[in-house]
C-alpha cells in the first residue's frame, strides 16, 4: 500500500504541460507580421492538424476552465459561424490549404450546441478550404451528453468524424449539483448508444477527481456506472481549481474540496480499477484498451501531445481556428484573440485574429522535447536525445538530474546513462518530475496563483 501523505508534499503548482513553453510565456514580443512569416514559410509537405473553437455553452459548469461564451440566442451562433468562414479565406491566402490533413479536432464550449444543419455547414465550408483529408484522418468532436441528437450525430459521420469525447466528470448527485452540471446516467448511455450506431472508430469519457464532495468511495461508485458505457478511452482529468482566473469557480465551497491524499488515492484506485478491467494507462490520466493505436504508440515511445491531447499523429503544423484557438509550429505557439470583440475586429480589417504567442529558442526546443516525451511516454530515451541534439545529456541537465534525486530516493523515477523511466507511482506526480527541466519555472516559484496544483 503506497504511503499516500509521504507523496502530498509533491502537492505544489505546477503546468499540465499541453504546451512548452506554457501559455504563460506567450506575450505581443510575437508580431502579426512574424508569425505571417511563420505561416507562409511553412514546410508544405508537413502535414496539417486543425483545431476548431466553437465557444458556446448554455449555463456554467462550474469547475470549467475552458475559454467560454454563455449564451442562447441563435442569432450570435450564426454570426461566429459568418466570421469563422471569413477566417478561413483569410488563412487560406497565406498557408498552403492543399497540404494534406491528418488531425481535425472541434472543441469548446459545446460544439454540439450548434444544430445538425450548422454543424454541416462548418464542416463543408472547411472541407472547401482544406480538400485533402486523408484517409485515416483522426477526426474528433468534444460532445456535451446533454446536447447530442441524432440528426446531430449522422452529420458528424457522414462528415469523417470517427472519434468524439463525452464530458461525464462525475455520476455523484450531489458532486452534480455543486458543480451545476446534472448529468443522469440514462442521458450519457444514450450519448454513447448514438455513437456506437454511427460506428465511431472511438469514444473517449472524461471524468475529474478533486471534485466537490468527492471521496474514494463515492468516485468508486462513478467508475462502476463509467465501466459499464465500454468506452474506447478514458480520461481522468486532476480538477484545477485556479479561481483566480476562473470566476465560476469562485462558486466552489474550497472547504468541500477533497484533499490530496484522498485525491491520490481516488487516482491509484481509478488506476486499479481500469486495469482490472483491460485498460492501459496512457501518458498522464488517460487509459485506453490494449488494441488502442495509443497503446500501440506507446509501446513503441511514438506517443505525442499537443493542445487536442495525446495523439499518434506527430509531425504536423496545428492550425487554430476561432476565438482564443492556439497553433503549433516548429518552433512557434499562436493563440487567437480570447474576447470576442477583438476577434471580429481583426477579421474585419482583413487580418487573422492573432493576439499573441512565442517563437522557440534552441534552448526552449531542447527542454521541450524532453519535457513532452516524460509526458507522453513517462521515460526519456538519453541516447536518442544527445543524437537528436548533440548535445551531453548529462551536462545540459545537470541541475534537472540533482532536482530529481529526491524523487529517484521515493522510488519515483530511475537515472541511469540510458533512461530516466517513471514507476508507476512516479506517473502520478508525471508534472512534477517534468518541472526540473523548465527553464521557466524560477520566475513563477514565488507565486502560488499561477499554476492549478500538482496533487
Amino acid at each position: 500500500m503506497l504511503d499516500f501523505a509521504k507523496f502530498t508534499k509533491y502537492s505544489k503548482p505546477g503546468p499540465r504541460y499541453t504546451s512548452y513553453p506554457t501559455a504563460l510565456e506567450f506575450s505581443d514580443s510575437f508580431g502579426y507580421d512574424e508569425y505571417i512569416q511563420k505561416l507562409e514559410q511553412q514546410d508544405s509537405s508537413r502535414p496539417l492538424s486543425l483545431y476548431f473553437h466553437l465557444p458556446f455553452c448554455k449555463n456554467a459548469c462550474y469547475f470549467c476552465g475552458c475559454n467560454v461564451v454563455f449564451t442562447s440566442k441563435e442569432d450570435k451562433m450564426l454570426r461566429y459561424i459568418d466570421y469563422l468562414k471569413r477566417e478561413l479565406k483569410i488563412l487560406s491566402s497565406h498557408v498552403n490549404c492543399n497540404r494534406e490533413v491528418i488531425q481535425m479536432h472541434f472543441g469548446g464550449g459545446t460544439p454540439t450546441f450548434f444544430s445538425a444543419a450548422q454543424l454541416e455547414e462548418v464542416i463543408k465550408e472547411i472541407k472547401s478550404f482544406f480538400p485533402n483529408f486523408v484517409k485515416d484522418a483522426e477526426v474528433s468532436c468534444e460532445i456535451d451528453p446533454r446536447h447530442i441528437d441524432e440528426d446531430q450525430m449522422r452529420v458528424l459521420a457522414e462528415n469523417g468524424f470517427n472519434r468524439v469525447s463525452f464530458g461525464i466528470q462525475d455520476f455523484n448527485e450531489k458532486v452534480q449539483h455543486a458543480i451545476h452540471r446534472i448529468q443522469p446516467y440514462e442521458i450519457t448511455k444514450n450519448a454513447m448508444d448514438l455513437a456506437r450506431k454511427y460506428n465511431m472508430v472511438s469514444v473517449n469519457v472524461d471524468l475529474i477527481y478533486g471534485l466537490p464532495y468527492q471521496s474514494l468511495e463515492t468516485f468508486k461508485e462513478t467508475l462502476a456506472l463509467a465501466i459499464t458505457l465500454d468506452p474506447d478511452r478514458f480520461a481522468v482529468f486532476n480538477y484545477a481549481h485556479v479561481p483566480w482566473m476562473k470566476k465560476t469557480m469562485r462558486k466552489i465551497d474550497e472547504t468541500t474540496l477533497p484533499l490530496p491524499d484522498e485525491k491520490l488515492r481516488i487516482m491509484q484506485e481509478t488506476i486499479n480499477f481500469l486495469t482490472s478491467n483491460g485498460y492501459k494507462m496512457i501518458g498522464m490520466d488517460h487509459f485506453a484498451k490494449p488494441e488502442d493505436e495509443l497503446f500501440k504508440a506507446i509501446k513503441k515511445g511514438e506517443l505525442h501531445r499537443n493542445f487536442q491531447g495525446y495523439t499518434t499523429k506527430g509531425g504536423a503544423d496545428l492550425i487554430g481556428v476561432g476565438l482564443t484557438s492556439i497553433g503549433e509550429g516548429v518552433a512557434h505557439y499562436a493563440q487567437n484573440f480570447k474576447e470576442m470583440r477583438d476577434y471580429e475586429e481583426a477579421i474585419d480589417a482583413g487580418k487573422l485574429p492573432f493576439e499573441r504567442g512565442i517563437v522557440l529558442n534552441d534552448d526552449d526546443q531542447i527542454r521541450q522535447y524532453v519535457i513532452m516525451e516524460l509526458m507522453s511516454n513517462f521515460k526519456l530515451d538519453i541516447k536518442r536525445f544527445e543524437k537528436l541534439f548533440n548535445t551531453s545529456f548529462k551536462e545540459y541537465f545537470a541541475d534537472a538530474i540533482e532536482a530529481l534525486k529526491p524523487f529517484e530516493e521515493d522510488g519515483l523515477l530511475t537515472i541511469n546513462d540510458d533512461f530516466i523511466e517513471c514507476s508507476e507511482t512516479g506517473t502520478l506526480l508525471i508534472r512534477n518530475i517534468a518541472m526540473p527541466f523548465d527553464a521557466y519555472m524560477k520566475k513563477h516559484a514565488a507565486s502560488s496563483k499561477t499554476f492549478s496544483k500538482t496533487v
